[in-house]
């Protein structure tokens, strides 16, 4: 379908509601009025909605014809709990919240394709069903996963499942399309050390907490740079250490936390089970008693062969070959698509926001979402459900 007749005007239309999003930033499973936004502009379009998956979730479900095949593209709504420090017009009203990861532009975007598709529906060409999904709480709560354990792809089966994410740094308008990993697994933890306190002068008569922990710091470090292949990637860092009140006092406890980054589920299990070695290991030496909580967070998300090879296509029709990067590195960040593309084959792209310089990277409390690419995103979604779905 050509877009170029009315998608300036579209794109202009999706700004302005892109905007509006972002000074109403709402954080995980509180997306009632983004929810809302979304849920009345399907409807208005005449797409059958399905809200309330996952609390505040919302699924457009719009046929493009008679056909068996059903893809999904994703957008997350939710915003962060931080302060936003840009003074333009439409920054947050809401103290201690902003859209800082962009998804105020995903979910802007994705509305604007889908009237673009019911455009696309009316010109006939397309055989089959794709699903808006329009997902809560990514950013560390799992709405991506709550939606799945809610019945997501029993509702709305579908073959493959999309997702885009706007990426700072690379040049406005471009297309990251990763083959394998593209956004490492998070694990979190948090390791409780328990000593025996005394007097700072006389440490003899006591055992040492934040010496105990010291030392759990420098060794958990052993694990990726001498138990782990050098050709894998993994991150394990602590984050936080909080121990003691007083100068003249050992105390009895420390706490220590962070997070182990990898790319793939053995390796987490190979982590997890050599911060258990360590921290056994430094509690005999140290003769203190030390309690790992380890929790999993978010899996490894890996772009499957086949929508991999779609999204590349698509992507150098839209933009051209010059500005299809296909061989960048994955990002120790990470994303709960997973939790969908390990459920039905997916691929997730970046789409690039422009320059970063200035501190506008995600999460940055001066980040704004760049509306020059929203005629680029939604192209993207358009030409990826004309070619799936090609009649």
């Amino acid at each position: 379908m050509n877009l170029s007749g009315f998608l300036p005007e579209l794109a202009t239309r999706t700004a302005t509601l892109r905007r509006d999003l972002h000074a109403h930033p709402e954080l995980a499973f509180e997306e009632t009025r983004t929810a809302g936004v979304v849920a009345a502009h399907l409807k208005k379009l005449g797409i059958e909605v399905f809200e309330g998956i996952a609390q505040t979730g919302v699924v457009g479900r719009l046929k493009l014809g008679d056909g068996p095949r059903a893809i999904g593209l994703r957008a997350d709504m939710d915003a962060l709990p931080l302060p936003e420090l840009n003074s333009f017009p439409h920054r947050s009203r809401h103290e201690g919240r902003m859209h800082a990861c962009g998804h105020d532009g995903h979910t802007a975007m994705l509305l604007g394709a889908a009237e673009a598709l019911v455009r696309l529906r009316d010109a006939g060409g397309c055989a089959g069903t794709v699903y808006l999904i329009f997902q809560p709480a990514e950013e560390h709560e799992g709405g991506g996963r709550v939606m799945v354990e809610e019945g997501l792809f029993e509702r709305f089966p579908m073959e493959m499942v999309f997702g885009l994410h706007n990426w700072p740094g690379l040049p406005a308008g471009s297309l990251a399309v990763h083959e394998g990993p593209v956004m490492a697994g998070a694990d979190r933890f948090e390791i409780v050390v328990t000593a025996r306190g005394a007097h700072a002068a006389m440490p003899h008569q006591g055992t040492d907490a934040i010496l105990a922990g010291a030392a759990l710091v420098e060794a958990l470090q052993t694990l990726v740079s001498r138990a782990t292949d050098p050709l894998e990637a993994a991150v394990v860092s602590v984050t936080r250490f909080h121990a003691g009140h007083a100068d003249n006092i050992l105390p009895e406890q420390a706490v220590l936390g962070g997070t182990v980054r990898t790319f793939k589920p053995e390796l987490q299990d190979a982590l997890e089970e050599g911060m258990r070695r360590v921290c056994n290991g430094i509690a005999l030496a140290h003769r203190v008693q030390i309690e790992l909580h380890y929790a999993r967070g978010y899996p490894p998300t890996v772009n499957a062969a086949e929508p991999s090879f779609v999204c590349r296509e698509v992507a150098r029709q839209v933009v051209g070959g010059e500005k299809v990067y296909t061989h960048l590195r994955p990002s120790m960040g990470a994303e709960d698509f997973a939790y969908l593309s390990r459920v039905a084959p997916g691929c997730y792209v970046w789409l690039g926001n422009g320059p970063g310089e200035g501190g506008c990277m995600l999460h940055s409390p001066h980040y704004d979402f760049n509306d020059a690419i929203i005629e680029t995103g939604i192209r993207y979604w358009v030409r990826l459900v004309e070619k799936t779905l090609a009649a």
